[in-house]
């Protein structure tokens, strides 16, 4: 097994735990955890493990990009801009298509490309306290990858409302919305994600995978054309003014001065 430094994965049986690991950042996402996430997603898909469960580690389930690669951001080329969202489309698509069923168990906060995991996972069970949110227009970047697949589950007008305002919503919202399966007390979330487990490993792993190949096929088509734009305005938006000014006040704690609209 691949050794890994950003995720815990433990293997139990017929399940494999991918645990987001760095609690000191709540978990925050680095190219190398997204690296990781993707490696650990593809040995499971080519071995015998029926259920893949998300989890992060400490206080939160993921908050979002680390303030380390914001930073690292402005001094890349568009080259690298590039190479950045084709990483983050790949991490996506990997889980979306991921053969085995996946289950997201989620606490605290779940941010950005964090609530990205969440979402794209089959089920998501989550704690009365979690936190969720697409934020990404509060520091002038694009939410474009994981806008596809957001408006393939809830519509777009939910999709707009979410996107567009980046605000914080509770797990009883989401599961409204559909995000969210069940909202389950915190000392619960690890019986109730077992349990699902269980219930899914009954099922016929043939038949699981072979689901799972139709609902992606059903959306293929639409998907490469709407994963190809989202690439380009992901790798775009990190070459703006406002993008370096949302980051600039982001770590600064202060409110953004936006440049005019054009």
């Amino acid at each position: 097994m691949t050794a890994y430094s950003t995720i815990l994965v433990a293997d139990e049986g017929a399940i494999r735990t991918i645990t987001l690991n760095r609690p000191e950042r709540r978990n925050a996402m680095t190219p190398a955890m997204q690296r990781e996430l993707i490696a650990a997603m593809e040995e499971a898909a080519a071995s015998e493990f029926r259920v893949v469960v998300f989890a992060g580690a400490g206080e939160a389930f993921c908050s979002g990009l680390d303030l380390s690669a914001l930073q690292e951001m402005h001094g890349k080329s568009a080259a690298e801009h590039h190479e950045d969202a084709e990483r983050i489309a790949r991490l996506f698509r990997t889980l979306y298509e991921l053969p085995k069923p996946t289950i997201a168990a989620v606490h605290g906060a779940a941010i950005a490309g964090g609530m990205g995991i969440a979402t794209l996972c089959d089920f998501t069970v989550a704690t009365p306290a979690a936190k969720l949110g697409y934020t990404e227009v509060r520091i002038g970047f694009v939410p474009a990858v994981v806008s596809a697949y957001l408006t393939l589950q809830i519509g777009e007008k939910r999709a707009r409302d979410l996107l567009l305002t980046g605000r914080i919503f509770d797990a009883q919202e989401a599961q409204r919305l559909g995000l969210v399966n069940e909202v389950v007390a915190a000392e619960e979330l690890s019986n109730r994600v077992n349990s699902l487990a269980a219930a899914l490993i009954a099922n016929s792993p043939e038949s699981l995978a072979a689901t799972k190949r139709l609902l992606a096929a059903q959306n293929k088509t639409w998907l490469d054309a709407a994963i190809s734009a989202a690439m380009e305005a992901n790798a775009r938006s990190r070459e703006t003014a406002d993008f370096r000014e949302g980051v600039a006040a982001f770590l600064e704690k202060r409110r953004p001065a936006w440049a005019k609209a054009k």
